[in-house]
């Protein structure tokens, strides 16, 4: 059995603080916690996505039939658990985290032209740019009449607020592509913004709807926020060290798009005058005519060790935001699931 260490804050000595370890939870334990709540989840995505018009249906159950983990929703699941919320406002909002993230989906993969996504064709393959534009967008409405419906004008502003943010990252990304004199900096602006708010307002609507003081939302936003940051540092470093079948996805995609990820960042920074001058080339140009002499100097330069490093490194900041929470086996899933991201292959 493997095992995970936590420190716990001493009740009567906030600065004394003692080490337990506990096993380590699976994925399939960790959903379980939540199971009912999660199927309502789906069931609410079910009904929502349905339309009078025909191709909405079919372009709306297609990627979300595709599966994944869930990941969003479920996280604002057991932070709602964890928060002891006894409302059912949670689900429903669970599914519009999990909308809202289909529809970028849906647009991310006109915009960078991709064809495979979760082991299987993207949307615009299947059914053409327009509609997954076009259906991307409906999603997108159809989310804010959800969140319209729990009446609380804060859950408002918090989604208003992170779907700019999306868009405003995604554009920032577009920026990026081509330019190899990307820095880290502009790096992570990308991705808290692409990725991680997202993550941050799951967690924080759940805050929110708990009614926990302004500190535990905070701190849960930051948990959010940083396990976004370390699932992003992992899903670049896979594009480089996974394979297509584990992936899910075409691995090079990055490099394919020109994308300056941190990888491409460190081992540019890090390499030799001419492996520096092969990589900004390949940004420059996008393809992947030198994808093996590429991954050759991502290797060389511990470019995927660095990603991984940083990913720990926003782990260790999740947990630790956390330590606010009381002891529960919400908690403990809460843990797990940062722990596991640094472990997945997909």
């Amino acid at each position: 059995m493997r095992f995970y260490d936590i420190y716990v804050r001493h009740n009567n000595n906030p600065s004394k603080a003692y080490k337990l370890e506990l096993p380590m939870m699976t994925l399939d334990q960790i959903q379980a916690l939540v199971a009912d709540q999660f199927e309502s989840t789906n069931q609410i995505i079910l009904d929502r996505l349905q339309s009078d018009v025909v191709l909405v249906n079919q372009v709306g159950h297609y990627i979300v039939a595709a599966g994944g983990k869930r990941l969003r929703p479920m996280l604002l699941l057991l932070t709602a658990n964890a928060l002891n919320y006894k409302g059912n406002y949670h689900s429903n909002l669970a599914a519009v985290i999990e909308l809202i993230h289909t529809a970028t989906l849906l647009h991310d993969d006109v915009v960078d032209e991709s064809d495979l996504r979760r082991g299987r064709q993207t949307a615009n393959a299947m059914f053409g740019n327009q509609a997954s534009v076009l259906v991307g967008d409906y999603l997108y409405s159809r989310s804010f009449q959800m969140m319209v419906e729990v009446g609380e004008m804060r859950v408002m502003e918090v989604l208003s607020e992170t779907t700019n943010q999306i868009a405003a990252g995604e554009v920032l990304q577009l920026m990026n592509v081509n330019d190899p004199d990307v820095n880290e900096a502009n790096y992570y602006q990308v991705i808290e913004r692409k990725t991680a708010i997202l993550f941050a307002a799951a967690t924080q609507l759940a805050a929110i709807l708990a009614g926990a003081d302004q500190d535990t939302e905070q701190a849960l936003r930051e948990y959010g926020m940083q396990l976004g940051i370390a699932f992003q540092l992992v899903d670049d470093a896979l594009d480089y060290a996974a394979n297509t079948e584990e992936l899910g996805k075409n691995v090079g995609d990055d490099l394919a798009e020109g994308k300056p990820t941190l990888p491409l960042i460190y081992a540019m920074q890090h390499a030799d005058e001419a492996g520096k001058e092969l990589i900004r080339h390949a940004i420059e140009q996008g393809g992947l005519d030198s994808m093996d002499a590429i991954l050759d100097i991502i290797k060389q330069t511990g470019a995927i060790e660095y990603t991984y490093q940083a990913a720990e490194q926003a782990v260790a900041k999740a947990i630790e935001s956390i330590s606010i929470l009381a002891d529960s086996e919400y908690k403990q899933a809460l843990i797990a699931i940062a722990e596991l991201s640094l472990k997945r292959n997909s």
